[in-house]
C-alpha cells in the first residue's frame, strides 16, 4: 500500500477557451500530477454527505408553530395561481440591467411564444412538451469589459401581457416572472514561470503581460450558449411558512391572495465549464440557445438541492463547495457512462470509503499496542514523515484545495506521533537551544537496539541510497533543465515531489530486506495491509475503466508488485508455533 494515492490537482479555475489564453492555461498545468479521477468520484460522494449532515443540522430548530391567519384560526393550504392545462404566453427579455423595464424596446425582446399549455408534456418538436429558440444576442462594449447581462422571463396567462404600464393587459396574478444574470464571472489565476537557467518561458506573451497588468488572479466574464428554463409542474397544496428547504428559496407566495406562483428554475446543471469561453473585444454577438421544458417535482427536487449553497460558504467557497472540475466529472460520469457501471462505482466508492477507514483506524491500534520494535523498520517511519513533509508543502505552495491541505496535514501528524513510538522522545531542559527553548532528544527504543533489525534496517537502507540518490540527482537535472518553475524553491519541492511519486514505493522495500533477513512476517500489520491492498487492487480495476494517464496505470501496478512480494514471504516464512513473540509467548504456550 502505497502513499502514492494521493495526487493532488492544480487547476486553473475557469481557464479560458481558445487561442493563446488555452495554451497558457494548460501551461500552468503542465508541471501539476495527472488528476486522479478514483479521488474525484470518492470526494464528491463523501463532500455530498458532509453538506447534507452539516444543512440537516443547522436547519433543525425549534417545532414549527401553527401557521394562522389574521382571525387566530389555521391558515389553510394554497393552491397555484396557474391551474392545469392554463394557456400561456412567453416572453423572455435580455438586458444589462438587472431590473427590466424597457418593454417597449424591441431589440430587448429575445423570445416570444404564445399558447403554451401549462402541464403540457407531449408537444413540442420532440413531444416531450419542449420547445426551442435560438438566436444571436448582441453585446454593447460595457459587456464586453466584463459587464453583466440579465435575462428576465416572463410567463403571462394568455392574452395578457407583463408590462405593468399597459393596466388594460396586465394582471398581477397572471404574471409570473424571474430573472438572473446569464454570465458567470470566474477566476483565472496565471503562475509565471520560466526555466531557472535559461530565464525562457514558454507562457504566452499576451498572458505575460495581463499578469502584470491585472495581477496572478483575474476575474473574467464567460459565456455558455445553452439555457434551460423549466416550469415545475406541481399543484400541491403548499402552507406559507412550511415549505421544506431548499424548496422555499422558489415557491413565492402572493401577499393577498396567499396563493403561489408558478415555480420556475432556471436550469444550467448540465452546462459543463469547458464549454464556457470568455467574453472579451472581439465578439461583437453572443450564440444562445434558450430550452422551455416542463419539469416534475422530484427532479426539481433535486437539482435545486444540487445547487444549493453550502451554509458553511462563509468559510471559503472552496472549504465545503465542489470545485467545478470536479462536477464536471460527476456529469460526465452520469451522461456517458452505462447505468450498471455507475451504480457499481458508487458502490465499490463506499467499500473503498470503509476500507480506508479500516486500514487507518488498524494502522493507529497497531502502533499504539506495540510493545517490540522487532523486525520493524525505524527509518522507514522517518522517511515517511519525510514524505507527507514534501507533500504538503508542495500543496501549500500550489494553492491545493483547502480540505486537501487539511487531510494531509492531518497525515504528517500521524507520522509524527508514530515516531514517538518507535523512539524515546525527550526535553533536554538543561542543553537548550539558543538558551531559551529545550532541545529536543531521539534515542533508539532497547528493543530495537538489542535486536538484530536495526543492524538489517541500517543495511537496507545503505542499499536503498545506492539507488535513490543516482535517481534524485538525474530527476533533479531533468527537472532543472526541461521545467519550468515558480523558483527555486517551488523547484526543490516539485523536484522532490515528481521523484517521490515516481520512486516512492522503492521505500517499501527495506521492510522486505528486513523479513527476509529475519525470515519473518508475524511482526507485520497485515490487517491494515489488507485493507489497503484491497484498496490498491480496486484503483487497478478503476485506473483502466476510467480513463487515465499510463504513468498513473503504472503507478497503480507498481504497488501491487510490492504487496505480491509481502504475500510471497507470508506463504515462504510460515507460522512457527514453537517460536517466542514479543511478549515471551510463543504459540504452543
Amino acid at each position: 500500500a502505497s502513499w502514492g494515492r494521493f495526487s493532488p490537482q492544480v487547476t486553473s479555475n475557469g481557464s479560458a477557451a481558445g487561442g493563446g489564453e488555452a495554451a497558457a492555461a494548460a501551461e500552468t498545468q503542465r508541471q501539476q500530477p495527472a488528476p486522479n479521477a478514483w479521488a474525484v468520484i470518492k470526494g464528491v460522494l463523501f463532500r455530498i454527505f458532509i453538506i447534507w449532515a452539516i444543512s440537516s443540522w443547522f436547519r433543525r430548530g425549534p417545532a414549527p408553530q401553527e401557521q394562522s391567519s389574521t382571525g387566530g384560526s389555521p391558515r389553510a393550504p394554497s393552491r397555484n395561481l396557474f391551474p392545469k392545462d392554463t394557456l400561456m404566453d412567453l416572453y423572455v427579455y435580455i438586458s444589462e440591467h438587472e431590473h427590466f423595464t424597457d418593454f417597449n424596446v424591441s431589440s430587448a425582446l429575445f423570445w416570444q411564444k404564445r399558447d403554451l399549455v401549462y402541464g403540457d408534456w407531449t408537444s413540442g418538436d420532440n413531444a416531450d412538451g419542449c420547445y426551442e429558440h435560438y438566436g444571436e444576442v448582441d453585446i454593447s462594449e460595457s459587456v464586453q469589459q466584463n459587464g453583466s447581462i440579465y435575462i428576465h422571463v416572463y410567463f403571462t396567462k394568455s392574452g395578457f401581457h407583463p408590462d405593468p404600464r399597459q393596466k388594460n393587459l396586465y394582471r398581477r396574478l397572471a404574471t409570473v416572472h424571474t430573472s438572473r444574470m446569464i454570465n458567470k464571472y470566474k477566476r483565472r489565476r496565471f503562475q509565471k514561470t520560466k526555466n531557472l537557467l535559461t530565464g525562457e518561458t514558454e507562457a504566452d506573451p499576451e498572458m505575460i503581460k495581463r499578469a502584470e497588468d491585472y495581477g496572478p488572479v483575474e476575474v473574467i466574464s464567460h459565456w455558455h450558449p445553452n439555457l434551460t428554463i423549466n416550469m415545475v409542474d406541481d399543484h400541491t397544496p403548499w402552507v406559507k411558512g412550511s415549505v421544506p428547504p431548499p424548496l422555499d428559496q422558489y415557491v413565492k407566495f402572493d401577499a393577498v391572495s396567499g396563493d403561489y406562483y408558478p415555480i420556475l428554475y432556471f436550469n444550467d446543471y448540465w452546462n459543463l465549464q469547458k464549454d464556457y469561453f470568455p467574453i472579451n473585444e472581439t465578439l461583437q454577438r453572443l450564440p444562445f440557445r434558450l430550452s422551455f421544458c416542463p419539469l416534475s417535482l422530484w427532479r426539481w427536487q433535486l437539482y435545486a438541492a444540487q445547487s444549493t449553497k453550502s451554509p458553511w460558504n462563509f468559510l471559503g467557497e472552496d472549504l465545503y463547495e465542489q470545485s467545478d472540475e470536479e462536477q464536471d466529472s460527476v456529469k460526465v460520469a452520469l451522461l456517458e457512462t452505462n447505468p450498471y457501471l455507475l451504480a457499481l462505482t458508487i458502490v465499490v466508492s463506499i467499500v473503498h470509503s470503509i476500507f480506508e477507514f479500516l486500514a487507518f483506524k488498524n494502522d493507529i491500534q497497531f502502533w499504539n499496542s506495540r510493545q517490540s520494535l522487532e523486525g520493524l523498520s525505524v527509518r522507514s517511519v522517518f522517511f515517511g514523515v519525510f514524505q507527507s513533509l514534501v507533500v504538503l508543502l508542495y500543496i501549500l505552495d500550489n494553492e491545493t484545495n483547502f480540505v486537501v491541505q487539511v487531510s494531509v496535514f492531518i497525515g504528517l501528524l500521524i507520522d509524527l506521533w508514530k515516531i514517538t513510538k518507535v523512539m524515546d522522545v525527550r526535553l533536554d531542559r538543561e542543553n537548550k537551544v539558543a538558551g531559551a527553548f529545550p532541545r529536543v532528544t531521539f534515542k533508539d527504543k532497547s528493543t530495537y537496539i538489542e535486536s538484530s533489525t536495526k543492524v538489517y534496517d541500517d543495511m537496507a537502507f545503505r542499499y536503498l541510497s545506492w539507488i535513490l540518490f543516482p535517481l534524485l540527482g538525474c530527476y533533479a537535472v531533468y527537472s532543472l533543465l526541461y521545467l519550468e518553475h515558480k523558483g527555486w524553491y517551488s523547484w526543490v519541492l516539485s523536484m522532490l515531489y515528481g521523484f517521490l511519486l515516481t520512486f516512492g514505493f522503492i521505500t517499501m522495500t527495506p521492510q522486505l530486506f528486513i523479513n527476509y533477513k529475519l525470515k519473518s512476517v508475524a511482526h507485520l500489520p497485515w490487517r491494515m495491509l489488507t485493507y489497503k491492498a484491497l484498496n490498491t487492487f480496486i484503483d487497478d480495476l478503476f485506473a483502466f475503466v476510467i480513463k487515465m494517464p499510463m504513468m498513473y496505470r503504472i503507478g497503480c501496478l507498481r504497488d501491487d508488485v510490492v504487496f505480491f512480494i509481502y504475500l510471497y514471504q507470508r506463504w515462504i516464512y510460515r507460522v512457527d508455533p514453537t517460536r517466542i513473540n514479543e511478549f515471551g509467548v510463543s504459540g504452543e504456550d
